[in-house]
Order: structure tokens, then C-alpha cells, then sequence
């Protein structure tokens, strides 16, 4: 069985070594053909011209080396020596590369540096020299491959600093010529160095590993060429931002799995069962890390940046911005979010943010809740941004980032302060202005990413774009349903037209049957009850040709004093056998209104909130004094709206969600609250229930109320 294990390791070194050589005969003729063709080239390299081309053959004869000890399968000190030679030329080409533009003279380490590398590489030789002719036994050879894997990992870890510093230090005018030098030398010396370091921890040669050293001296080949090509400048790897980041996820993972197999490698040292139980436990722990870390978006979103960061120009691929935000923005179909929910997403996207809101101007100004994108849970308030604060916002276009504004930084105008709501809520993180033609017409709420970052000018510049654009589709969305609405309003008064005609016919023969009647009726009974009957008629004709006229307006026939808490008194009276409507609260408050206006809305109230509750669920009514105005409240617990149906629909006339409803009950009753001074508000959530607050003015601030409108129609 040992013999069979045997002869099957020494078959699997013998196919590798054949990998080997193919690659290192290829890459010595590469090397060979490179350093020809450098050689008229050379003065591209400035200082090292000469050396450049002498390097690149000396690896190309190193490679040749390695083949011929691995076709005689026998080790021996010449590949040491040209392994190290081809070390001590390149350490001199680095030394050269800085003299290009002083830097040998100006960094005063450079000098010792290389100087310490090359007397470590020749007492290398020293060293491997002496013990080549010496006999000696197992043990002292493997603590002598040991010493000079050390040696080996000391040149290259030194040679990899220098020409880390040698690009990193280099001005930037002089970093284009040295880009591709630089990255060839690090790609050969990064090989070794991962080789001597699996080679160390291992305790042997790694032939799998040293296979393909081979193909690292073909990519410094094709290094160099590019180096010393006339368009090296305008030669750049531009891979598109998603194979970057999924080729560099397949590298962290590469790179992660080599370290737990390293790691393992070196647990099972150990002898004893102990030393296998604790290698098998350290991989399972690891592959488990693995598998919770390495998926999580916040890995992905730093992975995202880094890459941004350092390997792009520009923090954002345009094109695919841009078309995602189409994508996003332009959705159809019966499973598309609704417009506001969109305008949220397409500028979430742009930040990996995983929810949002929108705020729009309201009734009064106040910007209030428009649309919700994965945020069911913040509380926002019926005014979500005041009227004061917007003027600085519409006219800078500031982008507001929260985390500053809770560490104490003011926004750049000291006069405004955003919102408790906003800034109490630690996932809130970006506030973006939505203006279309120097007009606010939105803001957007972003919750904060998994990954945080500063915003920077790059950010700024594609916000203010994508903010403009999702404003300018806000406003062609609300003109089209004013359009639409308007159209409505126009066939519902020529049509109403026609029942008014016909209404006004009718009462007007009741009345005139009336008049006969009582000059030619023969019964006194018969004449009365006919009389009384006939009045009723017209009477109910009348009020209903006078609703119906208030259709569209929200005329009221006359302003009066009223008693507010007979008011509230009526309506419960109408509903008194119902005991689900309750009074809670009621004040003596006398307002200026229309009594049969006023308890028309707050009957519609009420009875929209018995309809969306169950029949065990309460509805309140309350009377208080806010200010000047009376706060009539009608509370429920039904199933309650979506802020994008009190926004979009309540309001909007001939949009019902009742079988048979005509749609007009909501519009109305805002309408008549309105021409009263007075105004309606709404605050819903969708299955906890409704709140309808209407203001009207108190009898004693009734001329300042009127002061007030008299001075917004001269604006106006």
C-alpha cells in the first residue's frame, strides 16, 4: 500500500513537472524575443534602458535553467545561481528606475536597501555553495531548505517594498512610464513570494505551485512590451464595474480559502488525534464565517467601494445609472409600484438605500407624506416639513446629510431646523430636494445603507440630476391628473345641467299645482293636507337643486355664528341608535360657519368611519379649542389608508372605493370646510384606523380670519 501511495505521488509530481516546463520553456522564449526587441527600445526606460533588456534575458536564461534541472530530475546549485542572478539584475534595474528622476539621491534608504538585498542574495550563494559539497544527513538538510526558503522570502518581500515605493512615490507625470515595469516586477516577485510561503509552512517544495512560475515571467513579459509600446499611455484595463466586482469577490474568496487551508496546514503539524480534532473544528468555524460573512450586503457594499475607490476614475458607471433609473422610474404593468414609490426607489438605488419616503407639498404648504418605500415603520407627522423651512431648500438645493445635522453641524442657513421627526429617527440619512423649474415640488427620504459613506462632490452632481428629473415626472404627473380632473368636472356640470333642468320643472308644477289647489280646492282637509304635502315637495326639491349647485364649489349659503357644541350635539343625535359613534370631548365654542354645512361634513365623517369599522370598533367624536380655530375630531379604528391614497384618490372627486358610491362625499366635504376659513386634515395608517381633524374659525378671530384672505387674494 506505502509503495502504491508512493508511486502515485511521484506520478502526479511527474505531470506537474511537465506543466512546468512547458511554461518555463515558453516563457524563456518569450523573454528571449522580448529582450531582443527591447533592445533598440531602450531608451524608453531612461536610466535603465541598458539594464532592461540584459534583465529580461537573464530571467529568459534562468527559465531555460529551471527546465534543464527539471528534465534531469536533478536539483543541484545552478538553478540557485541563476535564480539569484536574475534577482541581483533586477534589484539594479529598481536602482536605476529611481535614478530616472532622482530619487536614487533624494530617498536616502534606497541605497541601503538594495545594498542589504544584494548581500543577502550572495551570501545565499555563499551558503548553498558550501553545503552542496558537504554530505549531510535529513535532518540538517531540511532546517538548510528552511534557511534558504528565508533567504529566498527576505529578497523578494524587500524587492516588492521597492517597487511598491518605486510607483508610489513617483511623481505623478512620471507614473505613467513606470506603471507597467512596476506591475510586471510585482507580478514575478508576488509569485515567489506566495511560493516561498507555502514552501515554508509546508516543509517541502511545492511543485504544483512552482509549476506555473512560468506564467508569471509571460504577464511581466507582456508588462514590459506594453511598457516600452508607443501608445502605452492610452493602454488601460477598463473592465466594466460588474465583472471588476465579481472577479475581486472570486479573489477574496481565492485568497480566503488559501489562508484556511494554510492555516489547517500548519495545525496538522501536531501530532496526535488532539491536533486532527482541533484542524477539523478550525476549518468547520471557518467555512461557517465563510458562509454568514462573506454573502452579507455590508461585505458587498464595502467590496462595492473599495473598488470605486481605487480602481475607477469615477465613483459611478453613468450608463447603467441611467438606465436603471429609467427602468425604475418608466415601469408598467399591473405589478408596478406606484409613481411616488418609484420616484423613492430610483433615487434609493443610487446608494444601495434599502428604503425611502416622499414628502410632497400639501393643502396648506406643509410638505406632507406622499409615498412609502419599504419604510412601514417610521412615524410621520400630518405636517412632515414645514412651510418655513422649504424657502432654503428650493432656493439652494441643499442635500442634507442627517448624520451631520445629529452631530451637531448646522445646515449652511442657521435660521433652519429640520424636523424632530427626522432627525430623531437614527435611520434616516439623507434628505434630497426634488425641484423642477426653481420650484420644490418633493423631497426624498433615504434610510440609511448598509454601507455608510460621506457624500462627495461625484454624489452631489448625480443627486441633483436624478432629483431634477424624478421632480420634473412629479409635475408632469400632477398636471395630467389636474388635466384629468378637470375633464371630470366638465362632464359632471353638463350633466348635472340636465337634472337641474329637470328638477327645476318639477318643483316649479308643484308649485303651481299648489297655487290651484288652494283656490279651487272644495275640501278644507284635503286642501290642507295637499298644501302641506305639496310644500314638503318643493321644499326637499329646492335644498336638493341647492347641493346639488354647491357641487364643484363648496358654496355655503351664508357665514353665521354657531354653536359649536350644538353642532356636535345634532350629529349625535343623528346617530343615536348607533352606540358605536361616542362623544368624547366637547367645549362651548361659538364658530363662524354654516350650521347645515358643518354637520354635513362631520355626518359624512362619521359615517365613513362606521363603514371602515367593525361593528364592535368605536368611532369618536370630540369638540376642542385650538388656538383660534374649534378642532372638531372624528376618531376611528377601521382598516384605515395608505398615504398614497389619501394623497392620490380621497380627495379626488368620482373616485370611490364603495359599490356605488359617486365619489364626491371626501371632495365636498373638504369644499364646504374650506369656504368656511376653515381646513381639513387627514392622518391614516393602513390597518390601525383614521383621524379627520377639521378647523373652523372661532367666532372672535373671524375678522382676522377675513383680514387673512383678503390679503392672499390681492397676492393672488
Amino acid at each position: 500500500m506505502e509503495r502504491g501511495r508512493a508511486l502515485m505521488e511521484q506520478g502526479g509530481a511527474g505531470i506537474w513537472s511537465t506543466v512546468g516546463v512547458a511554461f518555463d520553456l515558453t516563457g524563456a522564449i518569450a523573454l528571449a524575443s522580448l529582450a531582443i526587441w527591447l533592445w533598440p527600445r531602450r531608451a524608453g526606460f531612461g536610466h535603465a534602458g541598458a539594464l532592461v533588456p540584459a534583465a529580461v534575458f537573464v530571467t529568459a536564461g534562468w527559465c531555460l535553467t529551471v527546465v534543464s534541472a527539471s528534465a534531469s530530475g536533478a536539483g543541484g546549485f545552478l538553478p540557485m545561481v541563476a535564480e539569484s542572478a536574475r534577482n541581483l539584475i533586477w534589484l539594479a534595474v529598481v536602482y536605476r528606475l529611481f535614478a530616472s528622476d532622482g530619487r536614487h539621491a533624494s530617498v536616502a534608504p534606497i541605497r541601503p536597501v538594495i545594498v542589504a538585498l544584494a548581500f543577502v542574495e550572495v551570501l545565499h550563494l555563499g551558503v548553498g555553495y558550501s553545503l552542496s559539497r558537504a554530505a549531510l544527513n535529513n535532518d540538517v538538510m531540511r532546517l538548510m531548505f528552511d534557511f534558504n526558503v528565508m533567504f529566498r522570502l527576505l529578497v523578494t518581500v524587500g524587492g516588492l517594498v521597492l517597487v511598491h515605493n518605486l510607483y508610489a512615490g513617483a511623481p505623478r507625470e512620471a507614473r505613467p512610464a513606470l506603471r507597467w515595469p512596476a506591475t510586471g516586477l510585482a507580478v514575478l516577485w508576488a509569485f515567489d513570494l506566495n511560493l516561498y510561503t507555502v514552501a515554508y509552512l509546508g516543509g517541502h517544495w511545492p511543485v504544483e505551485i512552482a509549476a506555473f512560475r512560468g506564467l508569471a515571467t509571460l504577464v511581466m513579459t507582456g508588462c514590459f512590451a506594453l511598457a516600452a509600446a508607443k501608445n502605452r499611455d492610452f493602454l488601460r484595463l477598463r473592465p466594466s464595474r460588474a465583472v471588476t466586482f465579481q472577479t475581486f469577490s472570486l479573489l477574496v474568496i481565492g485568497f480566503y480559502l488559501v489562508a484556511m487551508v494554510a492555516v489547517a496546514q500548519w495545525l496538522s503539524y501536531a501530532d496526535g488525534n488532539f491536533a486532527r480534532l482541533i484542524e477539523l473544528v478550525f476549518l468547520t468555524l471557518a467555512s461557517a464565517v465563510a458562509l454568514v460573512v462573506l454573502p452579507s450586503r455590508r461585505v458587498r457594499g464595502w467590496l462595492k467601494v473599495m473598488l470605486a475607490k481605487h480602481f475607477f476614475q469615477h465613483r459611478y458607471d453613468y450608463r447603467e445609472e441611467w438606465l436603471r433609473f429609467t427602468r425604475t422610474i418608466g415601469s408598467r404593468g399591473p405589478d408596478a409600484l406606484p409613481l411616488g414609490e418609484r420616484v423613492v426607489q430610483s433615487v434609493a438605488d443610487v446608494f444601495e438605500s434599502p428604503a425611502g419616503l416622499l414628502l410632497t407639498p400639501g393643502e396648506q404648504g406643509d410638505l406632507t407624506l406622499a409615498a412609502r418605500w419599504n419604510w412601514p415603520e417610521v412615524e410621520v407627522p400630518a405636517a412632515a416639513f414645514p412651510l418655513q423651512a422649504q424657502a432654503f431648500f428650493e432656493r439652494t438645493g441643499y442635500i442634507a446629510d442627517l448624520d451631520d445635522t445629529r452631530a451637531g453641524m448646522a445646515l449652511p442657513d442657521a435660521d433652519v431646523d429640520l424636523p424632530a421627526w427626522l432627525t430623531d429617527d437614527a435611520r434616516a440619512w439623507a434628505l434630497i430636494p426634488l425641484i423642477h423649474y426653481e420650484r420644490l415640488v418633493g423631497m426624498a427620504v433615504l434610510a440609511r445603507p448598509q454601507m455608510v459613506r460621506k457624500f462627495d462632490w461625484e454624489d452631489f452632481d448625480l443627486l441633483r440630476v436624478i432629483g431634477q428629473q424624478v421632480a420634473s415626472y412629479l409635475a408632469e404627473n400632477a398636471s395630467q391628473q389636474a388635466l384629468a380632473e378637470s375633464s371630470r368636472f366638465e362632464d359632471f356640470h353638463r350633466r348635472i345641467a340636465f337634472v337641474m333642468h329637470d328638477i327645476k320643472n318639477l318643483a316649479s308644477q308643484f308649485s303651481l299645482l299648489a297655487r290651484n289647489a288652494e283656490l279651487h280646492a272644495d275640501k278644507p282637509e284635503f286642501r290642507a293636507d295637499m298644501l302641506v304635502t305639496l310644500r314638503n315637495s318643493s321644499e326637499k326639491l329646492n335644498a336638493l337643486i341647492a347641493r346639488l349647485s354647491r357641487y364643484g364649489n363648496g358654496a355655503v349659503d351664508k357665514l353665521e355664528q354657531v354653536p359649536a357644541g350644538d353642532v356636535a350635539a345634532s350629529v349625535m343625535e343623528r346617530f343615536r341608535a348607533n352606540p358605536q359613534v361616542v362623544l368624547a370631548q366637547t367645549q362651548d365654542v361659538t364658530v363662524t360657519g354654516n350650521r347645515h354645512s358643518l354637520e354635513q361634513v362631520l355626518v359624512h365623517l362619521v359615517q365613513n368611519g362606521i363603514d371602515a369599522s367593525s361593528p364592535e370598533s368605536p368611532v369618536f367624536l370630540s369638540l376642542t379649542v385650538e388656538g383660534l380655530t374649534a378642532r372638531f375630531e372624528v376618531l376611528d379604528s377601521g382598516c384605515g389608508m395608505s398615504a398614497d391614497f389619501v394623497r392620490n384618490r380621497l380627495f379626488k372627486p368620482f373616485v370611490s372605493t364603495k359599490s356605488g358610491g359617486f365619489g364626491i362625499g371626501a371632495f365636498e366635504a373638504r369644499e364646504l370646510v374650506r369656504a368656511m376659513r376653515g381646513r381639513l386634515e387627514v392622518e391614516s395608517r393602513e390597518g390601525l384606523g383614521s383621524r379627520f381633524l377639521v378647523y373652523v374659525p372661532i367666532a372672535a378671530a373671524t375678522d382676522i380670519f377675513q383680514n387673512i384672505t383678503s390679503q392672499d387674494q390681492k397676492v393672488a
